[in-house]
């Protein structure tokens, strides 16, 4: 049994650069992710984010105990945008939809899971940004119709209002934990999406990215 006096297990490769720490309220390691990342997980840990009019998908393998969870900001962009951005390895093409859906299932799949056995939660897309495009709906029309056109099994959702959200999921269980903070005094929230918002929306995509 992990715990925090323990020796944390190392995360998959490629993650390493992802927040973790010991979650003394469910007394288990946490990986905490931020817009434009993505975390898998084999280990009995759970992975948390917070959303604005950003979406997280989160999914797994019912059968090998095995999943994660992205953060992504934009719907989509395209073959030909991603062709105008540099090589290199994965860079920032996860602030899309499309890739951040990519990039998660297929870590899921080339670390045992099966896309048979995919099952998914959805989260997000709130327009807490009143001056801002309604991006959270285009990040809700973007999941829902991916869904769809891949087969993939949608176990629930809660998607829109004008709410942010925590969210806290596990795994190896499916279960999401889900808070809605109704009480923006703090704005930090609103001040990240529009920092990571201003910072992405002009950038050349770069990265290596196999379209699916």
């Amino acid at each position: 049994m992990i715990s925090k006096n323990n020796f944390s297990p190392p995360s998959l490769s490629g993650f390493e650069r992802i927040n973790r720490y010991w979650d003394n309220e469910h007394e288990i390691i946490a990986a905490k992710i931020l817009p434009g990342e993505y975390y898998v997980t084999k280990a009995d840990e759970l992975i948390t984010t917070v959303l604005g009019s950003c979406v997280a998908a989160c999914i797994r393998d019912k059968e090998a105990g095995i999943g994660g969870m992205n953060h992504f900001m934009l719907p989509q962009t395209s073959a030909e945008k991603l062709k105008q951005g540099n090589e290199a390895v994965l860079g920032n093409s996860t602030r899309y939809g499309n890739f951040a859906m990519e990039h998660l299932i297929n870590t899921i799949l080339s670390n045992g899971g099966k896309r048979k056995n995919l099952e998914l939660k959805v989260f997000g897309g709130g327009k807490i940004i009143p001056t801002l495009s309604d991006i959270g709906l285009k990040n809700i029309e973007f999941i829902l119709e991916y869904i769809d056109t891949e087969g993939l099994l949608l176990l629930s959702q809660d998607l829109g209002d004008i709410y942010p959200r925590k969210i806290v999921y596990f795994p190896q269980t499916g279960k999401v934990r889900m808070k809605k903070i109704q009480d923006l005094h703090n704005d930090t929230i609103i001040k990240r999406e529009m920092q990571y918002f201003n910072k992405i929306k002009d950038e050349p995509v770069e990265g290596e990215v196999e379209l699916f």
